[in-house]
């Protein structure tokens, strides 16, 4: 097993065991009372709050956070060439190709095949 494969088995399994104590604290919250949480309603309906709060939490800023950079980059980035100065540039290329792509003539001296001694 090469060590990206064994990573990617921790992270596989990193993501089960927390998607399940996501969902068992999320609709059996008395299960805390094995960590010596406090198990009286008001609590467990606490616990029940951060559970969702706190992936929301999360969720919104990461979000508010692309829309951030979205903006950045969008405001630091100058202003595309209007599309005649790129058309106009590519005809003066087309124009100038020609004149470049001309073959210089060949010289008149005789080419001799090397003898093989």
């Amino acid at each position: 097993m090469s060590k990206d494969q064994a990573i990617g088995g921790a992270i596989f399994i990193v993501c089960i065991v927390v998607a399940i104590g996501y969902l068992v604290t999320l609709f059996y919250p008395a299960w805390l009372s094995v960590f010596g949480l406090e198990t009286t309603d008001s609590a467990l309906a606490n616990y029940q709050f951060w559970v969702i709060a706190v992936p929301v939490f999360i969720a919104f800023v990461a979000i508010m956070f692309i829309g951030a950079w979205i903006g950045w980059t969008m405001a630091t980035t100058p202003p595309p060439k209007p599309i005649e100065e790129i058309t106009t540039e590519i005809e003066e290329k087309k124009e100038e190709e020609p004149a470049e792509t001309k073959m210089p003539e060949e010289s008149t001296e005789e080419k001799t095949p090397k003898k093989k001694s």
